[in-house]
């Protein structure tokens, strides 16, 4: 297992709030805590940008990506809208997570909640090099369920088996 230092402020805002860790030995991502000073009610579709009270400083090579928690999508439909959201390393403004309520029941956000995983992974730089004609393969250009269970054997979504 790689580990990686991470600089990491406490706003005012969370100076109250325990820093990330990891919750198990073989957790990939560290919990993230909402910093609101008043609980934050999400009715059924309902969106809102929660604060988390905690500015990063990635080293350069690596991002860190904001992913639901599984328990709260599974148990009340809220999940992280723009999932997984990325933080890139030269960002250094507040760590914030996009909250939505999917499921069918207002939802409140409460101080010190635990309402986002931050997952920190290397980043690959690319070179795009441009090409006439690509490569065959066995998939093809099928997608989008071209692989699915329904039509196994098919090189696209449109394409059914006779």
């Amino acid at each position: 297992m790689n580990q990686v230092e991470i600089g990491v402020k406490r706003l005012d805002h969370g100076a109250d709030l325990p820093l990330p860790a990891h919750a198990t030995s073989g957790s990939a991502g560290v919990d993230l805590m909402a910093a609101v000073d008043e609980p934050v009610t999400l009715v059924p579709g309902a969106r809102a940008l929660v604060q988390t009270g905690l500015s990063i400083e990635l080293p350069e090579g690596f991002e860190a990506q904001v992913r639901p928690r599984s328990g709260l999508a599974n148990k009340h439909g809220v999940t992280v809208l723009n999932s997984p959201g990325t933080i890139d390393a030269d960002y250094r403004g507040e760590v914030c997570v996009i909250l939505i309520n999917h499921g069918q029941d207002a939802f409140t956000i409460n101080r010190g909640e635990r309402i986002a995983q931050m997952v920190v992974a290397p980043v690959t730089f690319v070179t795009w090099r441009e090409e006439n004609e690509l490569n065959t393969s066995a998939r093809g250009a099928g997608g989008f369920g071209s692989t699915g269970k329904d039509n196994p054997n098919t090189s696209g979504p449109s394409e059914q088996k006779t």
